[in-house]
């Protein structure tokens, strides 16, 4: 049980004995309340709002509740002192036994401290990455990839049975563009000369392997047909081909799917038309007329009759077509279909990690998935912003490679794959993010993946200078857990064991909020904690962690350091980093 779980539950006792001692008396149940660190250090250790928020239910002023809770507080085993500040915000101080034993809760649940339960019995599908297959994935999809990836993570963490998924589209428009450019190179491979690619085509010279796969695979057997000959197969093919090349960059930074799915099966299996009768059957289809479009001038627009679902009734700001005028499917209809059989497999909670240019999607969809499930399935949707790259500050936009934007392959071949995914979740997802080849990588306090790499790599350093006095079998995590803490205990150490048990509640915080980004901000905040504490014993040769004549405090704060470490790594699990044990002066933080 983390520290912050037994001091709620210290503080929901109090409450209680409160009332059933007559001291207190609520009109309704006690509503929630947080213990979380202080503002300021110096107030204390941990801080609770229960007394302003039972201010309502007691019909009395925060800082009179404080003053009942208070004595009750005091005589628990593990507060060495309690606080009334401001208009009733309570102060606790622990003993610092408390916090040494943190370190072998931590040093004994190894990589697993701070997992949680809080998601038990919650089945969750993240949907990410999601790019059409027509061609290799880009600087723009990066973002959305590498978040997705990591709430994955996150959430298993905090105890969600999770699934991730890639849903891509080959039955529209854009695959048949791909089908026709790669017909283009496959009569190139075959030695036409095609001249420049056509507007409107993919210019990218990805498709040229395409092309001359077909023609090793095919021959000629495609030259000269009418295109209604050569469509199809040559769509499926260059699509295979697309899903295998972004299959493969997304392995370049350690991403891998537990499903794909596809919008043709879809259409091919009926899942469309069964969607559509449920609806209908629940009374939510009829035949209308819309308004015109918000916001745009259209000065020929005339009402026609549609098919309607009523999503209107579900929250949205209109009803939605579900045909088009001359009766095929709208766009919206394969989308709902695709999260009906979310449904169908069980999942109650739905993300969807998506461009900041599908802001409506939310809207159209949460209704209809609301429809579906009589309001028993969840529909959220994770935004994520543009990323701008540049290169020593000047923006890159061309790559010959894909034609027009920077690749994620480019990308993990300059910098590493650690790197590209720590940085892409140092903004919050809807905030823009520029992306410089040479920050990323740059050895200063400013670059967020510098500055926790190297906190991993001097409590590895450290470690390793160990190993020269002490033996393997005496620091293992095992050995350190079992030792006298007691030297562990000035306020600079204190306060970097205080940030270490805030991990499980970043956690479960994060997970609920679903915002991985917050893992990167907390190691970020832990490495400065760190960081500091390897200043003062630069300037105090008292505070190093290794004192020669001293084996047991040395012992005792190398059990620190191997705590740091083990808070860092499952950190960078989630983010799906790999920690590096060193770096130099000639080296990066690419990895």
């Amino acid at each position: 049980m983390t520290i912050y779980r037994q001091i709620h539950d210290i503080v929901t006792a109090s409450i209680d004995e409160a009332v059933a001692s007559g001291d207190l008396t609520l009109s309704a149940a006690a509503p929630t309340f947080v213990v979380e660190p202080p503002r300021e250090a110096a107030h204390g250790d941990l801080a609770t709002n229960a007394a302003m928020v039972l201010a309502k239910a007691a019909g009395k002023a925060p800082r009179a509740i404080a003053d009942i809770l208070k004595p009750k507080l005091e005589k628990h085993a593990l507060i060495s002192g309690v606080e009334i500040a401001g208009p009733g915000f309570i102060n606790l101080r622990l003993h610092p036994q408390i916090w040494q034993n943190e370190i072998r809760e931590i040093l004994n649940a190894d990589t697993h401290y701070g997992d949680s339960t809080i998601g038990k019995d919650t089945k969750v599908i993240v949907e990410y990455v999601s790019v059409n297959p027509t061609g290799p994935m880009h600087a723009g999809h990066v973002r959305g990839a590498v978040i997705g990836d990591a709430l994955v993570r996150l959430l298993r963490k905090a105890g969600y049975d999770v699934t991730g998924e890639y849903y891509f589209n080959d039955a529209g428009a854009q695959v048949d563009v791909l089908a026709r450019t790669a017909f283009l190179r496959y009569r190139e491979a075959l030695g036409e000369d095609i001249g420049e690619i056509p507007a409107g085509l993919y210019p990218g010279d990805y498709l040229k392997e395409v092309g001359s796969d077909l023609a090793k695979r095919d021959g000629d057997k495609w030259r000269g047909k009418d295109e209604a000959e050569w469509l199809a197969p040559i769509r499926q093919f260059a699509v295979d081909a697309m899903m295998k090349m972004i299959r493969s960059d997304l392995d370049l930074i350690g991403i891998h799917h537990d499903v794909f799915t596809n919008e043709r099966e879809m259409i091919e299996n009926g899942t469309l038309e069964k969607v559509f009768k449920i609806l209908e059957d629940k009374g939510l289809i009829y035949t209308g007329t819309l308004p015109p479009p918000k916001g745009k001038e259209m000065e020929d627009w005339e009402p026609v009759p549609l098919t309607l679902f009523r999503s209107s009734q579900f929250g949205d700001s209109t009803d939605r077509a579900l045909k088009k005028r001359d009766g095929y499917w709208a766009y919206i209809m394969p989308d709902i279909a695709y999260h009906y059989d979310k449904m169908r497999r069980g999942f109650t909670l739905m993300i969807n990690v998506l461009g900041a240019d599908h802001s409506g999607y939310l809207e159209r969809m949460r209704p209809a998935v609301a429809a579906i499930s009589d309001n028993n399935a969840r529909l959220e949707v994770i935004f994520n912003s543009i990323v701008k790259v540049f290169k020593n500050g000047e923006p890159v936009k061309l790559s010959k490679r894909s034609g027009n934007l920077i690749t994620l392959r480019e990308m993990v071949e300059q910098v590493g794959a650690s790197a590209v995914r720590f940085f892409m979740l140092t903004r919050d997802p809807k905030s823009p993010l520029d992306f410089d080849f040479a920050k990323v990588v740059e050895q200063t306090r400013d670059n967020p993946v510098f500055y926790v790499q190297y906190a991993y790599a001097r409590c590895s350093s450290v470690l390793r200078h160990a190993s020269e006095i002490f033996t393997p079998e005496e620091l293992t995590n095992e050995a350190l857990s079992k030792i006298s803490l007691d030297a562990i205990s000035t306020e600079e150490e204190l306060l970097l064991v205080k940030g270490m048990a805030n991990w499980s509640r970043i956690v479960e915080a994060a997970a609920l909020a679903q915002e991985p980004h917050r893992i990167a901000f907390y190691l970020v905040e832990l490495a400065g904690l760190f960081h500091g504490l390897w200043n003062k014993g630069n300037d105090n040769a008292a505070l190093r962690f290794i004192i020669a004549d001293d084996k047991g405090l040395t012992l005792a704060r190398l059990a620190l350091i191997n705590s740091v470490r083990v808070v860092l790594r499952s950190g960078f699990a989630i983010m799906g980093c790999k920690p590096l044990e060193e770096l130099r002066s000639d080296t990066s933080v690419a990895a």
